[in-house]
């Protein structure tokens, strides 16, 4: 979200302007479509989540779980740009002789048969 203190509109599968698909929000670039899921996790984990939902650092545990899957896939996409750069600058992928090679040097062999 582009600006935190915009009114934001979630949507979920219970709502019933939702399910109409009302035009108000199949149109409103505000609206964000939501959807429940259940997450298991640690005692510990769960515990710590709290903590900060509990002191009004967070808005809600699903606004933490929320928070923290935007930034986990952001940091995905981040290593994922990093790699493609990383790779073209050093001329693409490893070639089928970059790989002899280094087995050769290493002297290791390719396994012919799935290990069990």
């Amino acid at each position: 979200m582009s600006d935190p203190g915009a009114d934001v509109y979630r949507v979920t599968r219970k709502d019933p302007i939702a399910r109409g698909g009302s035009r108000h929000h199949q149109q409103c670039g505000r609206c964000i479509a939501t959807r429940r899921v259940t997450v298991t996790l640690d005692v510990d984990q769960l515990d710590r989540v709290r903590m900060p939902v509990e002191s009004r650092g967070a808005p809600s545990t699903s606004g933490f779980v929320q928070h923290a899957v935007s930034v986990a896939l952001g940091d995905v996409a981040g290593w994922g740009a990093l790699l493609a750069d990383a790779l073209r600058d050093t001329g693409g992928g490893i070639a089928v002789e970059e790989c002899r090679w280094t087995e050769e040097t290493l002297g290791r062999r390719r396994r012919t048969t799935p290990a069990a």
